[in-house]
């Protein structure tokens, strides 16, 4: 006795399945294909008189037979825009053609509703090659129309979307535009317009702004004492932006009025340490390094006093083309205890000499593959190779080096040089004959 499994019968009644819809196939008229079609057919003749057409479309149109076929053409089955794009542009290629498909159009549906629709028409030629009757395909575009509203709508959407983008960019820029003025002003505001003219010595300057969207700290003045002395100072302040900015103002007018009371150089930078120090001594700390030095103008030269609060050594290029730091060690930095020690320093100025002060973002700069300190024996060394011409050449040439860094330049930089001309050459008189 054989015995079926559940497989095999599985197996059996897919088959069963598969036969008893074939055989449904088969049974299928092609009268009732034509009448049930799941799209619309007609033929009509060539003046567009229908002489045929199934129930489906029928159906769609919520037409009896008998008041169409042989009552009404083609075209008054499709709505005012319909007909004119027919008479138009349908009938002109179809006669042309021959045939002409997907063509979109909208007819007139049960309800007075428009039903979207792609229309497929072609020419039935007799033997003789004479146009017998046209043919034409109907297919519901309903779903399609709904898609391409989706797209469309989609579409509007994303350009409205894109469209507000691009005015936020541009309000962005030009916002932007209007920050980057008003920093420059403030930023300008926290430097002298112009240096004095000094008789006897030559001055020069530059400030490198790394971001125009932040307010730099570092600073810089020159102004006079009395009659016979001048003094100036440079420096440095923590950090960036408004706070920042607001530290480099009270810092640079505490210098000059304390300059003004007594212009020694240490009591200059206590007075301002201890200024900084009860002003930020809070949560929210603030210091600064600065230097700060008198100019003493003689008949063949100039005395330098200064002081260092934690700051670079100054650079002196002298006339013979030898360049070398005015050590400044031990100066503490400016506001962060209540009391700190500064180094003075002195020096003397003879013509030809140019002494260079200068803030960190030029020694940290980043150099090189391996984007390694710039670093102050670099700076000495370039220094070096400058041909003594005195401040404003020096400056000239420090200039170009900066700009030469690009963007490894990531921090303010300011610089000031002093300096006391050297003497014109006298032309050689001329040999009597």
């Amino acid at each position: 006795m054989m015995c079926t499994t559940d497989e095999e019968s599985d197996g059996e009644h897919d088959v069963d399945a598969t036969d008893a819809a074939f055989t449904s196939l088969l049974e299928d008229s092609a009268e009732e294909l034509y009448e049930q079609a799941p799209c619309g057919y007609l033929s009509t003749l060539m003046d567009g008189t229908i002489a045929k057409i199934n129930t489906t479309l029928l159906e769609w149109l919520g037409l009896e037979r008998s008041a169409v076929v042989g009552r009404m053409r083609f075209t008054d089955l499709l709505t005012v825009g319909g007909k004119l794009y027919h008479e138009t542009h349908f009938a002109p290629m179809l006669q042309m053609k021959g045939e002409i498909s997907g063509i979109a159009l909208d007819i007139k549906a049960a309800g007075k509703q428009r039903m979207p629709v792609l229309v497929t028409s072609k020419v039935k030629i007799s033997g003789e090659g004479e146009p017998l009757l046209i043919r034409t395909t109907v297919f519901d575009a309903r779903d399609r129309r709904s898609y391409e509203r989706e797209l469309l709508r989609g579409r509007q959407a994303a350009e409205e979307a894109r469209r507000e983008a691009e005015e936020a960019r541009r309000q962005a820029e030009a916002d932007r535009e209007r920050l980057q003025e008003a920093l420059a002003v403030l930023q300008q505001n926290l430097l002298p317009a112009a240096l004095p003219a000094i008789p006897g010595l030559e001055a020069g300057s530059y400030y490198h702004t790394a971001s125009p969207d932040l307010l730099g700290g570092d600073f810089y003045d020159l102004f006079p004492l009395d009659a016979g002395r001048w003094a100036f100072f440079l420096g440095d302040v923590c950090g960036k932006g408004p706070q920042a900015a607001a530290v480099t103002s009270l810092t640079r007018y505490t210098l000059r009025a304390a300059a003004l009371h007594d212009p020694d150089p240490v009591t200059v930078l206590a007075t301002l340490n201890t200024v900084l120090h009860e002003r930020y001594s809070g949560g929210d700390p603030r210091y600064c390094t600065a230097v700060f030095g008198v100019l003493e103008p003689a008949a063949d030269h100039v005395e330098v006093h200064l002081a260092s609060g934690g700051h670079p050594s100054a650079l002196i290029q002298r006339a013979d083309g030898t360049a070398d730091y005015l050590p400044t060690p031990g100066g503490m930095l400016i506001g962060i205890l209540p009391w700190a020690q500064f180094t003075p320093a002195r020096t003397r100025l003879l013509p030809g000499d140019t002494l260079l002060l200068y803030t960190d973002g030029l020694t940290e700069a980043r150099v090189g593959p391996e984007r390694a300190l710039y670093g102050e024996d670099a700076l000495l060394a370039f220094t070096s190779t400058q041909p003594p011409a005195g401040p404003q050449s020096l400056i000239a040439a420090l200039t170009g080096l900066l700009a030469g860094f690009g963007d490894g330049l990531d921090d303010d930089t300011a610089l000031l040089a002093l300096g006391v001309p050297a003497p014109l050459p006298t032309p050689a008189s001329e040999d009597p004959k």
